[in-house]
């Protein structure tokens, strides 16, 4: 059988001439000055003249950081290397958000495991405060050992999620159909290391070992080409799935796709959301 890697993925540009005040390129060779560690302490640190950015988990405290800048739509691009060894009970969150009590997110969450068995990588998208909308995956390497891609595309049509250049999700614009869509708030792109024994692992049953901390995430090569115009004349900054990974995504999600709220009865008895149908 092929490897999912055997088929070239592309993603369509649709080709435009912007100008450089509409629309900006980042690819930073020194995090200090894309981001600001926000807590934990020392438990956070930028490294190797900001070539590498570290955050850790003690028995005492977690650690984040945030972007200095908002986005509003564009490609964010980070490397992350996830925790090694026993990681059962830590989260390590990386997503876009806006403030307050009706903010808009886009979240990868990867929840950690017992040496041996898989991350759960954890998406999910809120729009006006409401998320619920929950797809997890098992990935198709060990994302301890090496770095990795983790890509979020935000335009006013769509939102992809893709892992080493591979689209896994899609949330489209549905707003025709009554789905909320975040397209007005702009937005930092935050991670945080932390626990979440509680729940993270198994549903709580596999308690963070805390005799194997300090836990560490690292994070480089963060790139961002960003649509910064609030009046929305950035709309044409679009880009789609082409045939090709439009089926790469499907044999994706068909493989490693293990929850979708979208096939859970139990948690929507009185039927799913709309967008369930519209998909």
């Amino acid at each position: 059988m092929p490897s999912l890697f055997s088929f070239n993925i592309r993603l369509i540009l649709i080709p435009v001439f912007i100008s450089c005040m509409v629309v900006e390129y980042c690819a930073s060779n020194d995090l200090n000055q894309d981001f600001d560690i926000t807590w934990g302490n020392e438990r956070g640190e930028i490294l190797n003249n900001g070539e590498i950015l570290t955050l850790t988990l003690d028995n005492i405290s977690g650690s984040g950081f945030e972007s200095k800048k908002e986005y509003l739509f564009g490609k964010i691009d980070m490397q992350i290397k996830l925790v090694q060894g026993n990681s059962a009970g830590t989260v390590t969150a990386y997503y876009l958000s806006s403030k307050g009590s009706n903010h808009d997110e886009i979240d990868f969450e990867f929840l950690g495991n017992v040496s041996g068995e898989p991350y759960t990588l954890h998406t999910n998208v809120y729009t006006q405060g409401k998320g619920e909308r929950e797809q997890q995956f098992h990935l198709w390497f060990d994302p301890t050992n090496d770095f990795h891609i983790y890509s979020i595309l935000w335009n006013p049509q769509t939102i992809v999620f893709s892992v080493d250049n591979v689209p896994i999700r899609e949330f489209k614009n549905m707003e025709n159909i009554g789905v909320a869509f975040p397209k007005s708030q702009s937005m930092k792109l935050y991670s945080s290391l932390w626990n979440a024994d509680e729940w993270a692992t198994m549903g709580g049953l596999i308690k963070t070992d805390w005799a194997q901390a300090p836990f560490t995430a690292s994070y480089r090569n963060f790139n961002a080409n960003i649509c910064n115009n609030n009046n929305n004349s950035c709309k044409f900054l679009v880009e789609n799935l082409d045939p090709v990974n439009e089926e790469k995504l499907r044999r994706v999600q068909q493989k490693y796709m293990i929850y979708n709220y979208c096939t859970d009865n139990k948690r929507f008895p009185q039927g799913f959301p709309p967008e369930c149908s519209a998909t």
